[in-house]
């Protein structure tokens, strides 16, 4: 007689930013989840699995980890791993065999891997340029959620150079167009070509992406932009685009197909134990850093060093007198200082740029003019940074001044001695 009891398979993919988990009975996927980890891999892994107890409970199953931050769970607690490319080379051969090459971007890990003429997998390195952190990234620039500037992304009619090797370099790109009014779904559009052309330059180095492609990653699977650029600029038709629902959670898909060969089978109660036990133990816990100040006289000390460079603060609702305007408009910040004739602060404003720094200067400069009334004249104004000229030309202020001397005029003022010995020594 034949048994009717399946076969039941555990896959956990924890990647850097993320935590992916598949239960698979026999051929058909059960249960799948994906949720940010928020760097608490060990916690969150327990809370998942706790989950899916259901699936589990009374029941044997084979089990794999896999993903760039799942090898130390998986030595920790004593548990088979996989590679993440050999994980992925399960779902190729189980679901899309005539793959030619993998396209695949995490939080921050991005990789190509070609099937055809052999494996050949190309990896980002240490950098998260072109991964989901670089695209969060570009989002609170424009001041949006993800999901807002993919959908506006869809209606761009122009795409912009932009730098995506480094999320600074993207900024000082992106912070101009923004300033020259460039629109933002236009912008939005261009970072996920910058995205594009980090990983076709990037990674497959010279290597032609043709034949049927597979996206996989989080990134791919809710960016309906970025996989609208992908598809442009590598010129796939329909059929050679494949962008599968398992591509969420492909990772923890072919880790759990992986598992199917082992030949050891745990319990839910046996593999929760073991989890528990090493997310408690003290080989999990972080070395602690040295303490900033070895005693409170180191502490006391560094205080009074720094207080020689501080600047006299006065309340703008008392002040009498003349006045003067600062402006940094920064390639993500816009700062606002207002000083009295004898150089004391008698105004700040710092505030996250949100896509539209000249709205942020309009509403700061309204807000100072009226509480200077009839008290204080404005005799003067500065403005430095990414939005110098834009801010000057806007509100016609009266210097535009570039960083460096910005930097060198403050640190002149605080410490004179030292600046004498710079350029005396002919270091600047």
């Amino acid at each position: 007689m034949q048994s009717n009891v399946k076969t039941l398979s555990l896959g956990i993919d924890i990647g850097s930013t993320t935590a992916k988990v598949v239960v698979m009975n026999d051929d058909k996927i059960v249960y799948s989840k994906y949720e940010r980890h928020f760097s608490q891999v060990r916690p969150k892994t327990i809370e998942m699995l706790e989950e899916i107890r259901p699936y589990l409970e009374d029941r044997l199953f084979t089990v794999a980890i896999s993903g760039s931050a799942g090898m130390g769970l998986a030595n920790a607690a004593e548990l088979p791993f996989v590679q993440e490319v050999y994980a992925t080379a399960q779902i190729v051969k189980e679901k899309e065999p005539d793959t030619a090459a993998v396209i695949e971007l995490g939080g921050e890990d991005a990789k190509v891997i070609f099937f055809s003429h052999g494996v050949d997998e190309r990896m980002n390195g240490s950098c998260a340029g072109g991964t989901g952190a670089f695209i969060d990234q570009m989002a609170v620039l424009l001041d949006m959620t993800v999901d807002e500037m993919d959908e506006i992304s869809l209606g761009a009619t122009r795409i912009y150079p932009i730098a995506s090797r480094c999320g600074v370099f993207a900024k000082t790109d992106i912070q101009p167009l923004l300033n020259q009014g460039a629109s933002k779904s236009d912008v939005a559009a261009s970072i996920y070509q910058a995205v594009v052309n980090q990983t076709i330059a990037g990674l497959a180095q010279g290597r032609k992406i043709q034949g049927k492609v597979l996206f996989l990653g989080g990134p791919l699977h809710y960016c309906l932009g970025l996989r609208e650029r992908f598809v442009k600029t590598l010129k796939l038709d329909n059929d050679k685009a494949v962008f599968p629902e398992y591509g969420l959670y492909a990772v923890a898909l072919g880790a759990a197909i992986y598992s199917k060969n082992a030949s050891e089978k745990y319990t839910f109660s046996t593999l929760m134990k073991s989890l528990r036990e090493c997310a408690e133990s003290k080989s999990s816990e972080r070395m602690a850093l040295p303490p900033l100040f070895e005693s409170e006289e180191d502490y006391k000390s560094f205080k009074e060093r720094h207080k020689k460079a501080s600047v006299p603060i006065a309340d703008i609702n008392t002040y009498s007198g003349r006045a003067f305007i600062g402006i940094d408009c920064g390639s993500t910040t816009t700062k606002l200082v207002v000083i009295g004739e004898n150089r004391q602060i008698i105004y700040t404003h710092y505030s996250p740029n949100k896509g539209n720094p000249v709205e942020i200067v309009l509403e700061q400069l309204k807000k100072i003019l009226s509480l200077c009334g009839d008290r204080i004249t404005v005799s003067g104004s500065a403005v430095t940074g990414y939005g110098e000229e834009l801010i000057k030309n806007a509100f016609s202020i009266d210097e535009g001044i570039v960083e460096t001397l910005a930097h060198y005029t403050a640190a002149k003022y605080f410490d004179p001695t030292w600046i004498s010995f710079l350029i005396s020594a002919d270091r600047i």
